[in-house]
């Protein structure tokens, strides 16, 4: 018997609760925010935006976000991943943006020393975590996890090559991020001076909170279908980014099955850690670090924290549901 968990639900709890705190003290202000929900990046995206009245600049923000997400999808046919996994391993050109990404993914791929690896296409499209596929079989995941290794994956200025033609590159686990940084950066570049962009688990903080104070945004509290949080962190201006094993599952026969996957043996893992949070200053790294923790386990975050001072905390929920706190960060437990 399998059950289904769909991603959306689970990912789009802190956005209700962050939204429910920021909003509650907006009444006060003498202009009330506009905010926009848009269905994209495979997820409900939204953008608020604070003592500001075009609402031009929210469309421009969302363009922005599919032109982005039009080069970036490994799923949408004539992107710049689609036209790289579909070269039959020759040399493929690429835009600055996505060469910009890909070496990034490269970097965090290798700081992994390749349990974060962005050549797992093949695998991560052979598991099906929103269908009724069930588990792959074992000589299909020895097939897929063949052609991952992100040392078959060569940049030289905008030009990209697979060296083994069944490898995929996916970059959806910092694409995210990329985009809401870009985001967050047009939005100041426009003159915004108060916004919150949340995109499904990737929340990026802009500016000064209008009342002065900080901005509080819940963490959501794994598998609950309540909208619960495990508590709230406060902070100034910055990125908060939830990753976790209950953001797309299935049960199948008594046995959860999440979309976090480790490239070496082919399915998920089982570090111990179900939700990591990575507050920081860019939303691309919280993504690369949130995912990076769910598979390495708690054990590496002091030393990711001792080689990236930019990384203000970390919150770890365990699979005993003990919550950890790493780092110089308000936290308070709900």
């Amino acid at each position: 018997m399998i059950t289904l968990r769909k991603c959306v639900i689970s990912t789009i709890v802190i956005a209700f609760h962050a939204f429910g705190l920021l909003f509650g003290c907006a009444k006060s202000q003498k202009a009330l925010p506009i905010s926009e929900t848009r269905l994209m990046l495979g997820t409900f995206c939204a953008i608020t935006l604070y003592n500001e009245k075009d609402m031009r600049l929210l469309d421009e923000a969302f363009e922005l976000c599919a032109q982005y997400e039009a080069l970036l999808s490994m799923t949408i046919r004539d992107s710049d991943v689609w036209r790289i996994n579909n070269a039959s391993g020759q040399q493929t050109e690429v835009s600055d943006l996505t060469a910009f990404v890909i070496r990034e993914g490269l970097r965090y791929s290798e700081l992994s020393g390749g349990m974060f690896d962005i050549s797992i296409g093949k695998l991560s499209s052979l598991w099906d975590f929103t269908g009724s596929s069930g588990v792959p079989t074992s000589s299909e995941i020895a097939a897929a996890r063949a052609g991952v290794g992100y040392q078959r994956v060569t940049i030289t200025d905008n030009l990209v090559t697979l060296s083994d033609p069944e490898t995929w590159i996916d970059l959806g686990a910092i694409a995210k991020g990329f985009i809401a940084d870009a985001v967050a950066s047009f939005l100041k570049d426009n003159g915004v001076g108060a916004a919150v962009i949340d995109f499904g688990g990737n929340i990026v903080t802009v500016g000064q909170k209008p009342d002065g104070g900080v901005w509080r945004v819940g963490i959501a509290k794994p598998f609950s279908d309540r909208n619960e949080t495990v508590g709230i962190t406060e902070t100034n201006e910055a990125s908060i980014v939830s990753s976790g094993t209950y953001e797309r599952y299935f049960i199948q026969d008594g046995e959860l099955y999440h979309h976090v996957l480790n490239p070496f043996t082919g399915k998920p893992s089982g570090s111990g850690v179900v939700s990591a949070t990575v507050v920081s200053e860019s939303s691309m790294q919280g993504d690369a670090l949130s995912t990076i923790i769910l598979l390495l386990g708690s054990e590496c975050v002091n030393d990711l924290l001792l080689e990236m001072p930019e990384i203000m905390g970390v919150v770890l929920v365990l699979e005993n549901d003990e919550v950890l706190v790493f780092g110089d960060i308000e936290f308070t437990l709900t």
